[in-house]
């Protein structure tokens, strides 16, 4: 090979090397969300079903967001360069140990993401943020969907980024959520005639609450901030279109600090 030939190749050689290296320092940049799938999750992010989250992975992608999921449990090595952690969809309950990771994980200022399908797996770490659950599903009276009273469109928002330019949002099989911390607060409520069927006898009754429900809490932990719905299904690909896919671009951006 000719000196000639030899300079081009190794002028192509480090123009390749540079392009590799601007791409994985681009991607240093960018936020890390982990989606943990590693307690019992049905609902994941790398299928298309209508039940499953691929289309909230690609707001996150869509975002700048590197995207990552975790099999195994919730420790400090596995949270070691992730921004947001979602957790949707639990069915096995986040242990102690677990829980202290994730708390460590906020206090550096990390965000955290919770969507519940049932509450109990998530009970404990919640009870840390002083966020509770409620023991039955919310029914509503008004604004329902197909004229069933656990599908209803929440139209009461409190001021906050997730819910800006928000005017309803579809709630399909919800818990009530309550805070007991100044940190937490409400951002998004059912009307005032809602209930939960407390005695479990299907009707409504003075034994029953009703009232305007929490349905998604958003707040802050040290240095880190959170947000709980009280309705996984809000996100699922099925319902995440119009108002609540406007709502997922708006959590994607909150959760990055945009």
């Amino acid at each position: 090979m000719s000196v000639r030939k030899q300079l081009i190749a190794m002028a192509a050689l480090f123009m390749l090397i540079q392009s590799l290296l601007v791409g994985v320092q681009a991607d240093d940049k960018k936020p890390t969300v982990m989606f943990d799938q590693g307690h019992g999750q049905k609902f994941l992010i790398e299928k298309e079903g209508d039940l499953q989250l691929s289309k909230l992975s690609a707001l996150f992608k869509n975002e700048g967001y590197l995207v990552k999921t975790g099999t195994g449990l919730i420790t400090d090595d596995t949270m070691k360069g992730v921004s947001v952690l979602v957790i949707s969809g639990a069915f096995v309950a986040v242990n102690p140990a677990e829980i202290e990771a994730i708390l460590r994980f906020l206090d550096g200022g990390g965000s955290l993401c919770i969507m519940l399908h049932i509450p109990h797996p998530l009970t404990g770490l919640m009870s840390r943020l002083r966020v509770f659950a409620s023991n039955g599903v919310i029914l509503e009276k008004e604004n329902l969907i197909r004229n069933e009273p656990k599908d209803f469109f929440i139209t009461k928002m409190d001021q906050h980024p997730i819910t800006k330019g928000i005017e309803k949002i579809g709630v399909h099989g919800g818990w009530a959520l309550i805070s007991d911390s100044a940190q937490g607060k409400i951002i998004a409520r059912t009307s005032q005639n809602a209930w939960i069927d407390l005695n479990r006898d299907g009707q409504f009754n003075s034994n029953d609450a009703s009232q305007s429900f929490g349905v998604a809490i958003a707040g802050t932990y040290n240095k880190g901030q959170y947000v709980i719905f009280g309705d996984d299904a809000i996100f699922q690909n099925i319902f995440l279109e119009k108002e609540n896919m406007a709502l997922g671009n708006n959590l994607v951006k909150w959760l990055r600090g945009s």
